[in-house]
């Protein structure tokens, strides 16, 4: 099982690609109990150094190399999905019910429902933009356009896709990168991946099978939790 131990010599974008190949699931952050990140496996002086061993640009990489999914799946956290375990990850901690159907029950807000239209039409819009188009610029709707998206990426309605420079006027790369958004619909399609057929169960029993040998039994348990409380 592997464990997160203070980084002591230089992790490669190789490296962490391998991890989560092997283990599915690596938050950015410690997250899950006995569970590495990308924080702990890494050395503090190689984050935001727009280097090839600084961490915070392969956020960006891993989705846009179809390698992972990026997105604040768990607890509103970031968090990287392997490939290969994206569709079940979805499946398992997404919700069987479409945002229209959650709305219509009260599970919903209506302002998930109009960022999620907006996302659909315009794959890969950034934050500035969307937040623009959802009607969501005045300062008093910022909370509810940022719990808009938690609530998206929560039930893997939608992936964050990279970032883009914000642009001036005349074009010019002014502040800040700014988050861009895809329906992980999208990002799957794009990235080759099939969806999966089978039913919350079968893809909890997939992921179970794939967890148990290397993960710690804390991190199971942890992740489980998680499972049971989706609809």
């Amino acid at each position: 099982m592997i464990h997160e131990a203070k980084a002591t010599a230089p992790f490669t974008f190789d490296d962490a690609a391998e991890l989560v190949a092997n283990i599915g699931i690596l938050p950015l952050a410690p997250l899950i109990p006995e569970h590495p990140s990308l924080k702990g496996l890494t050395r503090e002086e190689d984050w935001h150094t727009d280097t090839e061993l600084d961490p915070w640009q392969w956020r960006v990489r891993f989705p846009g190399e179809s390698k992972a999914a990026y997105g604040k799946f768990l607890k509103k956290k970031a968090v990287l999905v392997a490939r290969d375990w994206f569709p079940y990850f979805a499946a398992a901690l997404g919700s069987s019910l479409s945002l229209k159907e959650r709305y219509d029950r009260g599970l919903s807000g209506r302002e998930a429902l109009i960022v999620l239209e907006i996302i659909k039409a315009k794959e890969g819009i950034e934050t500035r933009q969307l937040r623009s188009e959802a009607e969501m610029k005045a300062k008093e709707k910022k909370t509810a356009f940022d719990n808009a998206l938690n609530e998206l990426q929560g039930s893997v309605d939608i992936v964050i896709s990279g970032v883009r420079p914000r642009l001036n006027a005349a074009g010019d790369k002014n502040g800040w990168n700014s988050t861009s958004f895809e329906t992980a619909a999208n990002w799957m399609r794009e990235s080759g991946i099939e969806p999966f057929a089978g039913d919350k169960e079968e893809a909890i029993a997939w992921l179970k099978a794939r967890i148990e040998p290397v993960w710690s039994p804390e991190a199971a348990a942890w992740i489980q939790k998680l499972w049971a409380k989706t609809k």
